[in-house]
């Protein structure tokens, strides 16, 4: 079992080094352009990759997407709770509680973790929170016109084409299988190696209060995570996956939400650091423990 976290655990933890070094030796990284680059035309190509071979029927993709909703929304009820105890404005908590990384480092580990078949449904996650946050996190952080960024975001048509050829069960040509085979492939690895410089950037400021934090959030999207796949009855392995993706650390783009919007960015950019770090410490006893009790890909 220990060999198979760690093989789970090292091409994440080594991914995000090789980012983080990069950035201290002194070498550029264009951020922005590799984040456009991802989020444009990477993840849509690894949406479709995905998805137009898996083996997840329509119904359990969408109960996970509603079962992620439940959870993001009560994560930003419990805010309201949580701001008092900290000592902060709820603006400044609510979206380090209700946006975990599901992309940078959700995806590679329910990857490595459980195969094609769970990667489905931590697309399905994935989709769900990038959608929220980049609508209320928008209007959150006073950003234009949410409805005009889901307009111009390819993710939203990849995932509907997705769907349907999951409804249809259509097999994409042989030329556009291959194509999006090809393209996907660099998403993840870049995933990865950008998430280590956002962190090699990232100035902490507060240890201890971000350790707090991370602990706190971690337990209560893992409990609710669990509640809301019991209560809707998820498959096991969806079940699994949502509690998994719910559990990641907090995602880096709450910090540049929060520094565009001038809320505290550097508590949110601790809490992102720490909770980030405490992940390789939690994630393979969560493993451990869903790998126990779930089938593999």
């Amino acid at each position: 079992m220990l060999v198979e976290l760690f093989a789970v655990m090292a091409p994440v933890f080594i991914g995000a080094s090789l980012g983080f070094l990069w950035v201290r030796l002194g070498h550029p990284y264009p951020v922005e352009f590799v984040t456009k680059l991802v989020f444009n035309i990477g993840t849509p190509a690894l949406i479709l990759a995905s998805l137009s071979g898996a083996e997840v029927d329509a119904g359990s993709f969408g109960l996970t997407m509603l079962g992620t909703l439940l959870v993001l929304t009560t994560m930003g009820l419990a805010s309201f709770l949580v701001a008092p105890l900290l000592g902060k404005p709820w603006r400044v908590v609510i979206s380090p509680m209700m946006y975990p990384n599901t992309g940078n480092m959700g995806l590679p580990v329910v990857l490595y973790a459980f195969g094609s078949a769970g990667f489905a449904f931590g697309i399905a996650v994935m989709v769900t929170v990038s959608l929220v946050q980049f609508t209320f996190g928008t209007v959150m952080a006073s950003q234009g016109n949410p409805l005009r960024t889901l307009a111009r975001t390819p993710t939203v048509y990849a995932i509907v084409i997705a769907l349907a050829i999951l409804l249809t069960d259509t097999d994409l040509p042989l030329w556009l299988d291959n194509t999006l085979e090809l393209i996907s492939g660099f998403t993840v690895p870049l995933m990865l190696i950008t998430l280590g410089v956002s962190l090699a950037s990232i100035q902490v400021k507060s240890l201890r209060s971000g350790v707090g934090f991370s602990l706190i959030r971690t337990l209560a999207a893992a409990t609710l995570a669990y509640l809301v796949g019991w209560l809707l009855g998820l498959p096991p392995l969806a079940h699994g996956i949502l509690v998994l993706q719910m559990s990641m650390p907090i995602a880096v783009f709450n910090y540049l939400f929060a520094q565009r919007a001038g809320r505290e960015p550097a508590y949110v950019a601790s809490l992102v650091f720490c909770s980030t770090l405490l992940a390789f410490l939690y994630l393979p006893l969560l493993l451990a423990l869903l790998k126990g009790l779930l089938p593999s890909g």
